[in-house]
C-alpha cells in the first residue's frame, strides 16, 4: 500500500524530509493531501486567506496536479483517508493548536496505520536546543550561540523513487480558493516554491551584503521578503541557510540571525504553549481599553505619521516592515496602554506572514512581558523613530497621502508647519510625552 503525505506548513516539493520518508515507506507510492481547516481558514482576514489560496494553487502545480485539497476537520478527514494507507507522514507541528490537532488525528487513525513525523518548519526542530542542564533557553543571545553550535541538516534530497497518486478533491476546496482569490488584494506576491526560490536568489545576489546597514529603512527594499513564503513552507530555512554557508559578510550574518530569532520564538512557544496568548513573564501591569484609540491605530489615523504609514501598509498589502512593526506595537502597548493580544490578533488577521510564535512573542517583546531581560524602560518615540529610520519622509509620504506635500523630515511633524494639516491629516490622539511617563510609572509600580 502507499503512504499518505499530509501537508500543512510545508507547501513545497523540494527539501521536504516528510516527502522522502513517505516515499520510502510506500515504496515510492504517495498520496499527497492538504486539508483546509475551516477553524483556521475562518480566523484569517482576506489578505491572509488569499495568500494561502494562492500558495495552495501553486503547490498543486508543483505536485503536477497530484495534490488533493480537501475541506473539513482534519481529525475526521485524515483518519478516513488513512484507511487506504499503511502510514501517515507529516512535518512536526510545534504550535499549541497544531499539536493538539495532531494528537487527536493520531489517536483516531485506524489500527495498524503508523504516524510518522519527519522534519519541521524550522532550521532546528523546537525543543532540541537546550542548556547544559537540559532546560530550555528564555534569552535570545545564549540561545543563538547554542543554535549555531547545534547546527542543522543539509537540504533534503528528492526521493529516488516517487509515484504520486492522482488528486481526489471534493469540489468545495476549489470554490473556496477561487472565492479567496477574488476577495483578496490584486497585488499579492507571486506564490509557490519557484517564486520563493527566485525571490531568495535575487536577495542573495543583490541585497544581502547591504542588509546589516539597510534593513531598518522601511522606504528601501532592503529585506528579503521571504517571511510569507516561510510561513506557508514554500521554502525551508534550511535551504537558505545552506546558501549562506559560504557568505562572510556582515549582512549575511545579520540575516542568519533573523532565522535564529524565528527558531527561538518557536522554541519558546514549544516549551511554554500558554505564551501564545498570555504573558510569558506576567508582571501585573494595568491596562486600558481605549476603544477609540485602538480603532484609530488599526486604521492608521493616530496622528503619528510613521505609525499611520505602517498600519495603512498592513491593511493595503498584508505586510509591514519589521522596524515599523516594533514602532506600531510600542505605540499600542505604551502610548495607548492596551494589552498586546489586541494588536497581535490584528496583525495575525492581516499579515501574509502571520506566525503565532514570531508575531505574539514579538509583541510581548514590545510590551515588556516576554523574553527580553530589561524591557520596562523601552518606549519608542514614534517621531524620533520615524525621523531616524525614514529620514527623507519617503515611507510616510508613500502611505499617508495627506502628508505628501511636506518635504523631507517635515512629513514626520506636520504640527510644526503651517500647512501641515492642509489635507485633513488627523491630529495626534495622545501626547506621547505624557503617555511615556504613564507607561514608565506603571512598569515601576508593577516591579514593586
Amino acid at each position: 500500500m502507499s503512504a499518505l503525505l499530509w501537508l500543512r506548513r510545508d507547501l513545497r516539493r523540494a527539501d521536504l524530509p516528510a516527502l522522502g520518508a513517505a516515499a520510502e515507506a510506500g515504496d515510492g507510492r504517495v498520496q499527497a493531501v492538504f486539508v483546509i481547516d475551516p477553524t483556521l481558514w475562518g480566523r484569517a482576514g482576506k489578505v491572509r486567506t488569499a495568500w494561502l489560496a494562492a500558495s495552495l494553487r501553486a503547490a498543486v502545480a508543483s505536485y503536477d496536479g497530484n495534490l488533493s485539497v480537501r475541506v473539513g476537520d482534519p481529525r475526521e478527514v485524515i483518519p478516513r483517508l488513512a484507511a487506504e494507507h499503511d502510514s501517515v507522514h507529516v512535518s512536526t507541528e510545534p504550535f499549541p493548536y497544531g499539536r493538539a490537532r495532531d494528537e487527536a488525528v493520531r489517536d483516531a487513525l485506524p489500527d495498524g496505520v503508523e504516524w510518522v513525523e519527519t522534519g519541521s518548519p524550522y532550521a532546528i526542530t523546537p525543543g532540541r536546543v537546550r542548556k547544559g542542564d537540559d532546560t530550555p533557553y528564555q534569552v535570545f543571545t545564549p540561545f543563538s550561540r547554542a543554535w549555531r553550535e547545534h547546527g542543522w541538516p543539509r537540504p533534503a534530497q528528492a526521493p529516488a523513487k516517487l509515484t504520486l497518486a492522482a488528486a481526489d478533491d471534493d469540489g468545495r476546496a476549489a470554490q473556496m480558493i477561487d472565492k479567496a482569490l477574488r476577495e483578496g488584494p490584486d497585488d499579492l506576491p507571486d506564490a509557490g516554491e519557484d517564486a520563493a526560490l527566485a525571490r531568495w536568489r535575487e536577495f542573495l545576489d543583490d541585497a544581502i551584503d547591504d542588509y546589516e546597514d539597510a534593513r531598518d529603512r522601511p522606504a528601501v527594499d532592503a529585506t528579503s521578503r521571504l517571511s510569507p513564503y516561510l510561513k506557508v513552507g514554500a521554502i525551508h530555512p534550511r535551504t537558505v541557510l545552506a546558501d549562506l554557508a559560504d557568505k562572510r559578510s556582515a549582512g549575511a550574518s545579520a540575516w542568519e540571525t533573523e532565522i535564529c530569532w524565528r527558531d527561538f520564538y518557536a522554541d519558546v512557544l514549544w516549551h511554554h504553549p500558554d505564551s501564545a496568548w498570555s504573558d510569558l513573564k506576567p508582571i501585573g501591569l494595568d491596562y486600558d481599553d481605549p476603544a477609540d484609540g485602538i480603532e484609530a491605530w488599526k486604521s492608521g489615523h493616530t496622528g503619528f505619521p510613521v505609525v499611520d504609514a505602517g498600519m495603512r501598509q498592513l491593511l493595503a498589502t498584508g505586510w509591514m516592515h519589521n522596524r515599523v512593526r516594533m514602532i506600531t506595537a510600542s505605540f499600542l502597548a505604551k502610548d495607548l496602554h492596551a494589552w498586546w493580544p489586541v494588536g497581535a490578533q490584528h496583525f495575525l488577521e492581516h499579515l501574509l506572514d502571520g506566525d503565532v510564535a514570531s508575531n505574539n512573542h514579538g509583541w510581548q517583546w514590545a510590551a515588556g512581558t516576554g523574553t527580553d531581560a530589561a524591557p520596562y524602560f523601552r518606549v519608542f518615540n514614534p517621531v524620533t523613530q520615524g525621523k531616524k529610520f525614514d529620514p527623507d519622509g519617503e515611507y510616510v509620504r508613500r502611505w499617508v497621502p495627506e502628508l505628501a506635500h511636506l518635504a523631507g523630515k517635515a512629513a514626520h511633524e506636520p504640527w510644526e508647519h503651517d500647512d501641515g494639516y492642509a489635507h485633513d491629516y488627523p491630529r495626534r490622539i495622545v501626547d506621547h510625552k505624557e503617555e511615556r511617563e504613564k507607561a514608565l510609572d506603571r512598569y515601576q509600580k508593577a516591579k514593586g
